[in-house]
């Protein structure tokens, strides 16, 4: 059963999601939070599976709000669900730690399949989506970043091989584990172990992570 926190300031909003997810038998929503403030409390007393997360709020908004979440450890993942269409907000949301992004007229059951895909560890944002937001927004990136920073980042790698940070790279390039594995001469299924070693050894929640590290390290050059 995947547990679900609603974080929308619509009441009607809430009520909506809440009536779609409580119609699933694999789903169950735990609370509703109706601001970012609430949003994290309730997270860390409720520990829901998956938070929908709206991005316009009152007080904390739903970007500040997901940073926290993310920065506090917990195994929660968060898919923004937000009304602004704008890829300046899937970027945000996305370095703040989200695992997916999606808009709120997106059909019901691309909701539903987000849910279970951030879940389970899965990105619901598309490689090529996050490829094209960080080439268009690594400006906001540190130009300059300290030395521990740096140092923190790249230890990030140390524990890869040389296998591992070859994948690692690729996948930052935006390409999907079919296509590594066609390009790389690998079994499809010794991509997906080699990916899920890489999540674990560099402690990136889902595979959006991991794109961001790629950058962040310079595995991977803005194109």
């Amino acid at each position: 059963m995947t547990t679900v926190l609603i974080a929308d300031d619509q009441p009607l909003q809430r009520f909506g999601s809440r009536m779609l997810l409580e119609s699933q038998d694999d789903m169950t929503v735990v609370g509703e939070a109706a601001n970012g403030s609430e949003a994290v409390r309730m997270t860390a007393e409720l520990h829901p599976d998956v938070v929908l997360m709206d991005i316009r709020m009152p007080g904390l908004d739903g970007i500040e709000a997901t940073r926290r979440i993310a920065a506090a450890g917990d195994r929660t993942r968060i898919l923004i669900v937000t009304t602004f269409d704008l890829d300046e907000y899937a970027y945000a949301g996305l370095r703040a730690g989200a695992s997916g992004f999606l808009v709120k007229d997106a059909q019901p059951e691309e909701l539903l399949s987000g849910i279970r895909a951030v879940a389970t560890g899965d990105a619901v944002v598309a490689p090529s989506l996050t490829r094209r937001l960080l080439d268009a927004y690594v400006h906001h990136l540190p130009t300059d970043p300290s030395a521990e920073d740096q140092t923190q980042e790249h230890s990030r790698l140390a524990s890869l091989t040389d296998r591992e940070r070859e994948i690692l790279t690729v996948i930052g390039k935006g390409w999907t584990n079919t296509e590594i594995a066609t390009r790389l001469h690998l079994a499809e299924s010794t991509v997906k172990t080699h990916v899920g070693r890489i999540l674990a050894k560099t402690g990136s929640r889902d595979r959006i992570q991991a794109v961001i590290l790629a950058y962040d390290t310079k595995l991977v050059e803005p194109s």
